[in-house]
């Protein structure tokens, strides 16, 4: 079986080509084309912007995505139809929906959150499918710059939403602090590097300035799963503000202003998902989404797991970002739920899991 999946939930443009064969996955081809640079100017994601590039680098990609087929032989069509940004996902959607009526194959509305998840079952992740039965129940922690979202797995296609961010997710906050610092967009990787340079300066023994920077750790004590980052943007936009302008333009600052900033974030995110994880004996939780490419949350999870005898699974990283190789592996699980009828699938930007 072959899949074309497609995905534009957000500003990159993903095409992929997926086979299975004896229930074991293989990536064909995963484009994606970033729109990164594009939206930089702008601090976000203009969604117009990004429908336009959608529009124009979908044909382009599509003719790639296939290259490895002799004719367009593939058995059917995977597509994400929610959440996300909904004149992006509608490129994607309508899209898909041509190529089932002129090529008369049945087509797969995909959960995006879903997807990030199920990257784990993608070749080079860390799980094998075969021996998945065993892993459930399982605690997904979803985190990108739209959703930050804590879901309990009790098989694929089986989950139960148990916590979710009030306001901004981690990822929207990273480029919020990104910002106020005065550094690009997006504000994950930037921030990641900026920190990373603070520790290895700390590490080495070097003398540098030091602010006594504190941030706040947002309901990181409270008995509930849910997250809030806002505030922890505010936090860093005061402490920004009481600096004098040589301190504020000073790299030592901004270092160690994206250290503590980054570890506020991480300390959350773990404290709430193995707190998740013990509550409902789980003994794996599931790393998906952009900022799970993320190198410092990946080894500060994987030794709290460690001491905590719980196993971890996280995908490689360019298979956490947005990709439509992750869209087609969740096709497939949803096979059976293929639709003939490709008229009746809608975007939905709100769409739950």
């Amino acid at each position: 079986m072959k899949i074309l999946a497609i995905d534009t939930s957000c500003d990159d443009t993903c095409v992929a080509l997926l086979k299975i064969k004896n229930r074991k996955l293989e990536i064909l081809n995963n484009i994606v084309s970033s729109q990164v640079k594009l939206h930089a100017k702008y601090g976000g994601v203009y969604p117009s912007l990004a429908k336009r590039e959608h529009q124009k680098n979908l044909p382009i990609i599509f003719k790639k995505a296939l290259r490895p087929l002799k004719k367009k032989q593939f058995d059917l069509i995977g597509v994400t139809t929610g959440p996300g940004l909904e004149p992006c996902l509608w490129q994607g959607v309508n899209f898909a929906k041509d190529l089932a009526k002129n090529l008369g194959k049945p087509l797969i509305p995909v959960n995006h959150i879903e997807a990030h998840i199920l990257a784990n079952w993608l070749p080079d992740s860390t799980l094998h499918i075969l021996h998945s039965r065993r892993l459930f129940p399982v605690v997904s922690l979803v985190v990108s710059g739209g959703h930050t979202q804590l879901i309990l797995m009790t098989g694929i296609g089986e989950y139960k939403l148990v916590g979710e961010t009030r306001d901004d997710a981690a990822g929207e906050c990273f480029d919020k602090i990104a910002k106020i610092l005065g550094l690009s967009y997006p504000g994950g990787p930037v921030i990641d590097a900026e920190a990373t340079k603070y520790r290895s300066c700390l590490e080495g023994g070097r003398q540098i300035p030091k602010y006594r920077i504190k941030l706040p750790r947002p309901m990181i004590y409270q008995r509930n799963y849910d997250f809030s980052f806002s505030g922890l943007k505010t936090a860093v936009l005061y402490d920004f503000r009481s600096r004098s302008s040589k301190i504020r333009k000073s790299r030592w600052y901004i270092q160690e202003m994206a250290s503590e900033a980054q570890q506020a974030i991480i300390d959350v995110l773990i404290s709430k998902t193995v707190k998740v994880a013990k509550k409902f004996r789980s003994r794996t939780i599931i790393l998906g989404g952009g900022v799970a490419a993320s190198q410092e949350l990946r080894n500060q999870l994987k030794s709290k797991c460690l001491t905590s005898d719980i196993r971890l699974l996280v995908p490689v990283k360019n298979l956490c970002t947005d990709n439509a190789a992750m869209v087609a592996a969740t096709a497939y699980f949803h096979k059976k739920e293929a639709i003939q009828n490709w008229q009746k699938i809608k975007a939905d930007a709100n769409l739950k899991i």
